[in-house]
């Protein structure tokens, strides 16, 4: 159900949308539930968010009138579907594919008409009880606003999951009405319409009291992103990954990251960013969408942007910034240099305070690209205005603006402006 449009957040944004450890927060409920089978998969969405989602059925739920009225618009999607319908909150990221696989197991061992996933939190929560009857059964769910006070002392809540028998959802959904604190059509009011029509209803008790939590507030994706932080960096390590501090380092959910590779503190690695193993990362680096290679060494204090690549062994050293470059095999940027739109060769060294330029200076150009070949080395304080050629083996000489291609083996440099020796790393010097 991702109908909702998340006022709490006091966000434009839905709070399903959201993003969490590089995926919007509905797309961990999706993930979850491909990994148990989920098929057909279908997103109740609002009208202003029918277009945001891919590889599974829309349906639009035209008016928020509750959540009842959310699984009665995914019923077209579900004409003729006969098995079990797992129901799930499109904002609680926290729940596993395991979790979800327990309460379909406790399902088919029930032989109920309709199973909740239910938790019992430590702290408080606004959540609607669970009611049981003397067998253990569940006799109805009572939403907060609704509770009478012996109800509020409940401890086992209701996580809004759910698994119903197709044909008993569908019945009981037609007998659900609005008289509530809310003025809503519950979709909790299902179940106890499903108890009064002599069917069954269970609840499976989630082992993890935190799993089953959702979001609403901001407060509350912040405490779902350091759970989810936590899982993630947690399996880098078991896989072999070095995490020096864990609770200061954030890792998206798709980064790659080889064995033997070491994350320092403060480091965020984001997006689709891969490091190769024995990798060296931070601290205080930020990589998105970029690819570090093995034994590369990234940090301190660097960003890399995306379209970044540290070939083996290179390095991106204390406030450098890179983008859309290729950075060869062995090559240095050591310090406090910036390489965007360019490609390095192998065994370069980039002095302190290099710039590419990457607007280029040719008009019939808005951005251009440099080229830097193998076993170069720049001078401090050196900017290559783009688009410009540097040969091979060639020498750049400190503060130099560099406008035009230098051939291999050259010095070139000479402020205030550019002048190119050829040959003369290759000549004999004896005689200069």
């Amino acid at each position: 159900m991702a109908g909702g449009l998340g006022t709490r957040m006091r966000s434009s944004l839905p709070k399903h949308l959201h993003p969490l450890l590089g995926r919007r927060v509905v797309d961990w409920v999706i993930m979850a539930a491909r990994e148990v089978g989920a098929d057909p998969l279908v997103v109740v969405a609002s009208p202003e968010t029918r277009e945001v989602y891919d590889g599974v059925v829309v349906a639009v739920q035209e008016q928020p009138l509750g959540t009842a009225d959310a699984v009665a618009a995914a019923r077209a999607a579900l004409e003729g579907f006969a098995g079990q319908v797992l129901v799930l909150d499109a904002a609680a990221p926290l729940l596993t594919a395991e979790h979800l696989q327990q309460l379909l197991d406790e399902h088919d061992r029930g032989g109920a008409a309709v199973t909740v996933l239910s938790f019992e939190p430590d702290r408080p929560l606004p959540y609607g009880r669970v009611m049981r009857d003397a067998t253990g059964s569940v006799r109805q769910i009572v939403e907060e606003r609704d509770a009478e006070p012996a109800q509020l002392a409940i401890r086992e809540l209701n996580s809004s999951i759910y698994v119903f028998d197709a044909a008993a959802l569908w019945d009981a959904l037609a007998r659900v009405d609005a008289h509530n604190a809310q003025g809503e059509l519950y979709l909790t009011d299902a179940i106890a319409g499903i108890v009064a029509a002599g069917g069954r209803a269970g609840a499976y008790l989630c082992p993890d009291p935190v799993a089953p939590l959702g979001i609403n507030t901001r407060a509350e994706l912040a405490t779902a992103a350091g759970v989810l932080r936590d899982r993630v960096n947690e399996a880098h390590m078991l896989s072999g990954v070095t995490i020096v501090d864990p609770a200061s380092t954030w890792i998206d959910a798709d980064v790659v990251i080889a064995a033997d590779a070491t994350i320092h503190p403060f480091s965020l690695l984001r997006g689709s960013t891969s490091v190769g193993q024995g990798a060296e990362i931070g601290p205080h680096t930020v990589a998105l969408d970029a690819v570090i290679e093995e034994a590369a060494i990234v940090g301190p204090f660097c960003y890399l942007r995306p379209g970044t690549v540290l070939e083996a062994g290179a390095k991106a050293g204390t406030f450098v910034e890179i983008k859309n470059s290729r950075i060869g095999a062995r090559t240095k940027v050591p310090h406090l240099s910036y390489v965007g739109d360019a490609e390095v060769g192998e065994g370069t060294n980039i002095a302190a305070g290099n710039i590419t330029a990457n607007f280029s200076h040719r008009p019939d150009r808005d951005k251009a690209r440099t080229t830097i070949g193998r076993n170069v080395r720049t001078g401090v304080d050196n900017t290559f205005l783009a688009p410009v050629d540097i040969g091979d083996d060639s020498w750049i000489y400190p503060g130099t603006v560099i406008t035009d291609d230098v051939p291999p083996g050259s010095l070139a440099g000479f402020p205030p402006r550019q002048e190119t020796k050829e040959g003369y790393v290759y000549r004999d010097r004896d005689d200069d």
